[in-house]
């Protein structure tokens, strides 16, 4: 919508549910009749008077396209537009912005203003709809005035199985300005169906997760991600195993928007935390097409797959930060997506010299999966503050860990294959004698710190096939 032009001259803005506005008001019919004012009234076509001068702004056009925030605000107008503004009332002000004298002598020197009607946040997302004009290119679907928005969503399959946020013009609309990129900006495309994604449905699905704004760019970086050809997202849908999708985050962001990466960082009570990821899933699902029972083959699923998305604690840690390992600067924020099953409890409160809580670190890990696999997956490490203080007491940073656990992690090859200890499952061969590496002999153990600061427990999350035909982390940069 064109924004509709100010009258030239002398205008006043105002509204009568306003006490400074009020208190001018005989001013204003002064200036009306000693300076040719124009007074545009918000709310009350007859404020400050029924009069010709004074013209009524009933749908806020004018409030809006000409960005008034205060009232009463005072313009100097022509050709349509404010050349100058002042806000409030200041009789010195007024006075010398009009050029004429003694105005409003009775009333105090100054009074602030208060905001204008346009501004107001039970307004703003109405007026941003009728008047910014949509650019939104997304389908329109109307629901019945008897519908209940929650189960038409659901009945239309939008849901993952949880109430989703209706994602109306207004919700879309500010959801998008969380982000600088362009509502039509192709960000990914995304499988199974190999759809082309933009900001825009992004934005969509974000509102229906129940994110903020804020959070989008960590959506956007976390779809990239995914949608790899390096993550493979479409066989870790197609796959039986059950895994899906876990996303850490780095950086600055983590707190500008208030991520948790401390007591319950795997759980519920973060906003972040928790829509995040099910942002993702809700575009793979809705858009990809990647449903359960179709594509999504999982056998038994675990419940981190409606989005399980962490901050590591950075501040809390002595240890390089996992993003570092992978080749950020601290300055940088990032989100890795990392294919994972559900994380599985390391208990130990005993151990305090650093070798044996390795060892025992080790013992757990090496069940992960299944005891009789090796080399061709990976693991998450997530390690508790109060475990890896016991490293940081006897002075082992995180490569002497990493190399220990290596370490530990090396399994005798006889122990593993096909029939040994009365087990069917195991290797069909491999070289008598030698000892082989529990993970992926490249990508190994992800280590991350995260977690509460009381506890002796830490987390260990089983990965999937990786390298070819499988899936690896993959790290994007998160872009405003």
């Amino acid at each position: 919508m064109t924004a509709p032009p100010l009258p030239n001259g002398l205008v006043a803005v105002v509204k009568k549910d306003c006490p400074t506005c009020v208190l001018v008001a005989p001013v204003l019919e002064d200036l009306a009749f000693r300076a040719d004012l124009t007074v545009i009234t918000q709310d009350d076509p007859t404020f400050p008077t029924d009069a010709p001068w004074v013209v009524h702004d009933e749908d806020l056009a004018l409030s809006w396209h000409h960005d008034i925030e205060t009232v009463p605000t005072l313009l100097q107008v022509a050709d349509g537009a404010a050349t100058e503004t002042t806000v409030g009332w200041s009789r010195e002000q007024w006075e010398a912005f009009t050029g004429v004298d003694d105005l409003g002598a009775d009333l105090p020197d100054m009074r602030p203003g208060c905001g204008s009607l346009s501004v107001d946040p039970t307004r703003t997302d109405e007026l941003a709809v009728r008047f910014s004009g949509s650019t939104l290119h997304s389908r329109r679907i109307e629901i019945a005035a008897l519908e209940d928005d929650w189960e038409a969503m659901w009945d239309r399959g939008w849901s993952d199985g949880l109430p989703v946020v209706p994602p109306t013009e207004a919700r879309v609309l500010r959801m998008l300005e969380g982000t600088t990129r362009s509502p039509g900006d192709i960000v990914a495309v995304v499988p199974p169906n190999l759809v082309e994604c933009t900001v825009e449905k992004v934005a969509v699905n974000a509102v229906m997760a129940g994110c903020k704004p804020e959070y989008l760019p960590v959506v956007l970086a976390a779809l990239e991600a995914v949608c790899t050809d390096e993550f493979n997202m479409h066989g870790v849908l197609a796959t039986t195993m059950s895994v899906g999708p876990i996303y850490v985050v780095n950086g600055p962001i983590r707190r500008e928007i208030g991520m948790n990466s401390g007591i319950n960082v795997l759980g519920h009570g973060n906003r972040a935390n928790s829509t995040i990821g099910r942002a993702v899933q809700l575009l793979v699902r809705n858009l990809g097409g990647g449903q359960p029972g179709g594509v999504d083959r999982s056998t038994q699923g675990n419940p981190g797959k409606l989005g399980l998305c962490f901050a590591e604690d950075e501040e809390g840690s002595y240890w390089t930060s996992y993003a570092e390992d992978r080749g950020f600067d601290p300055s940088v924020s990032t989100v890795t997506a990392y294919c994972g099953e559900g994380p599985r409890i390391i208990i130990d409160q005993l151990d305090r010299a650093p070798e044996s809580l390795t060892r025992l670190l080790a013992r757990a890990m090496l069940a992960t999966n299944s005891p009789r696999m090796a080399i061709g997956m990976d693991a998450m490490l997530v390690i508790s503050p109060e475990h890896q203080a016991r490293y940081r007491d006897a002075g082992w940073d995180k490569a002497r860990f990493r190399a220990a656990l290596d370490e530990e992690l090396m399994i005798d090859a006889d122990s593993i294959l096909r029939g040994k200890e009365g087990m069917a499952e195991g290797f069909p061969e491999l070289p008598a004698g030698t000892r082989v590496p529990k993970f992926h002999p490249e990508l190994g153990v992800q280590i991350v710190h995260a977690g509460g600061g009381a506890g002796l427990f830490s987390s260990v999350i089983g990965g999937w096939l990786t390298g070819e035909g499988g899936s690896v982390p993959v790290t994007k940069e998160i872009r405003p």
